[in-house]
């Protein structure tokens, strides 16, 4: 656990992040305000709120990562203090995170192994839990607002359940398929960066 995080996230970081399969529906927010008013009325726990996050996205020059369908993101969270290194794919659902000490350093490692940041996102996150689902709310700068409902786990065969327990949430907070956003923040910011 990263020394400068809080001890009262350990818990919650624990039961909601662990996994090497994640579930996510995204959905961009046509109203913010009155999707969080939505939200409220389920009496979230709170993990934290306007943090500020900064992912920087590796891969050989190559671009092999890219060709095999995964990707690699040192992610930076402040006030939280919370560093993490995540690993994305190949598989749609398939996501493992770590929480680190040094972003620093393990950059730096990076780096040494011949690995560039072909990608920098930075977002503004508030993150909640609803019952043994969380919950982001992301601002985008240049993208907009988006939700963000999921859940991880090591059981490959509740993925399908919990799509479905997912797509329900969704309509109970006002969520339509209309604003269900398929594409990754990192596809979004690489579209927008290639205008």
């Amino acid at each position: 656990m990263n020394p400068a995080m809080p001890e009262a996230l350990a818990p919650q970081i624990n039961a909601h992040f662990n996994g090497k399969f994640e579930v996510e529906l995204k959905y961009r927010l046509l109203d913010h305000h009155a999707f969080f008013a939505a939200l409220q009325m389920r009496n979230p726990e709170i993990m934290l709120e306007d943090n500020l996050e900064h992912d920087c996205y590796f891969d050989l020059p190559s671009q092999s990562l890219k060709g095999e369908h995964k990707s690699l993101c040192i992610r930076e969270m402040q006030p939280s203090g919370i560093m993490l290194w995540i690993v994305k794919g190949p598989e749609k659902d398939r996501c493992e995170a770590v929480n680190i000490t040094e972003a620093t350093k393990a950059k730096s490692m990076l780096y040494t192994l011949g690995y560039e940041c072909v990608l920098e996102i930075k977002k503004r996150r508030s993150i909640y839990f609803l019952g043994e689902f969380h919950l982001t709310i992301d601002h985008l700068e240049g993208l907009g607002d988006f939700a963000e409902l999921a859940i991880m786990t090591n059981d490959e065969t509740l993925l399908p359940k919990y799509d479905v327990q997912l797509q329900q949430l969704a309509a109970d907070l006002g969520l339509s398929e209309t604003q269900r956003e398929r594409l990754s923040y990192r596809q979004l910011q690489q579209a927008l960066n290639d205008l």
